[in-house]
């Protein structure tokens, strides 16, 4: 099978999708750059900057493999009108306290717990959406394109929030996440699906949950990826929860340069999506996840010793860039490896991994980091990738390539809201 680049754009509901997303997505990451810049300002510490992520990340850990059954019993569009229309409203509550002055560093905890909460359930809702949307033939694709989006808003989105902190403080970048998420759920409103017949089980969603453990258990492809997205989701993201450390104590720069900084790694991953999105049916996939891997870990080596902004920029662009082949790659291999049945409860489980596991990451880079400096933190921390990367790629030599993708099982019907 040869996969067409963009050719997920054939598919009217994706084009809808995608282009709701994308304002969405920007709105995002300008919360995300001003929430980290917010806790810092308010405490000075390295450690309260790291809890209170780990507190927005824990519902996710705890409740996504929930929200993967959710995907496999409900109608999808159904659920993400709901999801995205209450992080809507954490946005717009975080954007009042702000600008009245009455925002506290407990109140910024539990509207992140809030949204993890939230985000438990869209984020397995919302990948296994995709190949509804586009069918199996052009998931790949879709999974691309799904990348590129995310990178060109973090290319944007902190640039703009940088510019805004520095001009107006950081009411306004919450403010404007909020009104993002109506183009999403215009998006949503404005596809025409097939309905298709609801899974009926006899089973309670916590016990149909377990459903995703089992398939990820039995399979070793995807069993093996878990692995890897866990490993980088403890140690990989350290160096995101440090970034305002980073900037303002060893690059010394203001709001400004530090949305730069995050822009720079969107610059890499925009670059890295749309080679991804390019490729096709590119034969040897398990060298875009060892060598995307090793790539970061490298980066962020070289990054967390940098005493120089244009060169943190560098490096932060290629980590990107490694982060998103191994993360565009992995999905897709994830998705095409299991039945449709269970794809839901599946991404569930890459949800609990690579993002529930943030806020274990998080907690740790805080403690290192008040007791060693950034630096040595998130240098050690991607030495354990690069050495995972070396690890899993001499282990595939002398072994079969199991982490090719399989793109032959059962077709998903594009179009079908399931």
């Amino acid at each position: 099978m040869r996969v067409t680049t963009f050719a997920a754009f054939r598919h009217r509901n994706y084009r809808l999708f995608f282009v709701g997303q994308l304002i969405s997505m920007m709105g995002t990451w300008m919360q995300q750059t001003a929430i980290g810049w917010l806790i810092y300002q308010l405490t000075g510490s390295k450690l309260l900057l790291g809890t209170v992520q780990a507190i927005g990340g824990l519902p996710t850990f705890f409740l996504s493999t929930v929200g993967g059954a959710v995907a496999d019993r409900f109608p999808k569009r159904a659920v993400l009108v709901l999801t995205q229309s209450v992080m809507m409203l954490a946005a717009f509550a975080l954007g009042v306290l702000v600008s009245t002055g009455q925002i506290r560093v407990w109140q910024v905890a539990a509207l992140t717990a809030m949204r993890g909460a939230v985000m438990a359930f869209d984020m397995p809702v919302r990948q296994a959406f995709v190949v509804d949307m586009v069918g199996r033939d052009d998931l790949m694709d879709a999974v691309g394109l799904n990348s590129s989006l995310v990178s060109g808003a973090r290319i944007v989105g902190p640039a703009v929030a940088g510019l805004v902190m520095g001009r107006f403080g950081t009411a306004p970048c919450f403010y404007a996440n909020a009104a993002s998420f109506l183009a999403v759920i215009g998006g949503l409103v404005a596809m025409r699906l097939t309905p298709s017949p609801r899974m009926v089980s006899p089973e309670s969603v916590l016990r149909h949950a377990v459903g995703g453990f089992v398939e990820v258990r039995r399979n070793p492809r995807v069993l093996g990826l878990m692995a890897i997205l866990l490993t980088v989701g403890i140690f990989g993201w350290s160096y995101s929860v440090l970034l305002p450390v980073f900037a303002r104590d060893v690059l010394g720069i203001a709001e400004q340069r530090y949305g730069l900084l995050l822009a720079a790694n969107g610059v890499g991953a925009l670059l890295g999506s749309l080679v991804i999105a390019s490729l096709g049916d590119y034969p040897h996939w398990e060298r875009l996840v060892t060598g995307g891997v090793f790539l970061f870990g490298v980066c962020l080596v070289l990054f967390s010793w940098t005493t120089r902004f244009h060169l943190a920029l560098l490096f932060l662009a290629l980590a990107g860039l490694g982060m998103i082949s191994f993360h565009s790659t992995a999905n897709t291999v994830i998705q095409t490896s299991v039945p449709d049945a269970v794809r839901g409860r599946v991404m569930g489980v890459w949800a609990m991994v690579f993002v529930g596991t943030h806020p274990l990451g998080s907690l740790l880079a805080g403690i290192l980091a008040e007791h060693f400096g950034a630096s040595l933190t998130v240098s050690m921390s991607a030495s354990i990738c690069v050495l995972v990367a070396v690890g899993v790629s001499l282990a595939r030599k002398k072994g079969n390539g199991a982490l090719r993708p399989n793109v032959t099982g059962s077709a998903g019907t594009a179009g079908q809201e399931s």
